[in-house]
């Protein structure tokens, strides 16, 4: 089980901040997590619609989509972010 937490769109589409979502072993990349949320519909298939705007950390690390998730503590997602 991993806290996963939900920033900026994908907190206003879910409806929720975070919650603790239980892995299976098909979920052995970030990505594979992503479409298996987004698979529960509603909020989350409009969050993690297009999987190009969705960035992630494991254990407070940035990573790529593709990223093994092995066994972690916390799980975030937020949209892309820009700066100037």
């Amino acid at each position: 089980m991993a806290k996963v937490l939900y920033f900026a769109r994908f907190r206003d589409a879910i409806g929720i901040g975070e919650e603790l979502v239980d892995l299976v072993p098909s979920d052995n990349t970030l990505g594979a997590l992503c479409i298996r949320l987004r698979e529960r519909g509603g909020g989350y298939a409009v969050a993690f619609k297009d999987l190009e705007k969705v960035r992630g950390a494991i254990d407070l690390a940035m990573a790529p989509l593709d990223a093994p998730l092995g066994f972690p503590g916390e799980i975030a997602f937020f949209p892309p972010v820009t700066g100037g």
